[in-house]
């Protein structure tokens, strides 16, 4: 009887224990959950990481700015409305789609920082949608941190890192 006991036990313990998975931790100064990628909906489009890898400009082409974020967020700042409204101005004069691309500095998971990507994409179409782009012009793509247009390691270049980039499909 006592066998089975400590044989129950022990059977129950470690079933309890190999069921903990790791879940991703808050990273700090973020109040977002970016792991909810529930709400992306739409177009996307597939990575060329050899056409962005070989040096191919990494910075918002065809008139289009840039929009930046802080640290872990995805919300677009009230520094970054003028860049919108510009993006929105160049949008809605072009018949071709336009490519919405997120990313992300070093700083977490690469599943992390692929979901905050999106939601960055997310964020910039949403708000030139809310202006009158059309979202069947529009496409979004997460290049999370695998496209940095800064390598040194330092906040100014983590923080060029953090941002959306527009292109024209043509």
């Amino acid at each position: 009887m006592k066998n089975k006991l400590v044989l129950a036990a022990s059977t129950v313990a470690l079933l309890l224990l190999s069921g903990c998975g790791q879940t991703m931790p808050d990273l700090p100064g973020s109040n977002k959950n970016i792991s909810d990628a529930s709400a992306i909906t739409g177009d996307t489009v597939s990575i060329d990481e050899n056409a962005y890898n070989s040096g191919r400009g990494n910075s918002s082409s065809d008139g289009f700015q840039s929009v930046y974020f802080d640290f872990g967020e995805y919300g677009i700042g009230s520094g970054m409305e003028a860049g919108i409204a510009r993006n929105v101005s160049i949008g809605a004069k072009s018949a071709a789609k336009i490519k919405i691309e997120g990313n992300c500095d070093e700083f977490g998971t690469d599943e992390y920082n692929y979901a905050l990507g999106l939601k960055r994409a997310k964020a910039v179409k949403d708000a030139m949608a809310a202006r009158g782009v059309s979202i069947s012009k529009m496409l979004i793509v997460s290049y999370g941190e695998s496209n940095p247009v800064c390598s040194a390691p330092t906040d100014s270049c983590y923080a060029k890192n953090r941002r959306v980039d527009l292109r024209l499909i043509k």
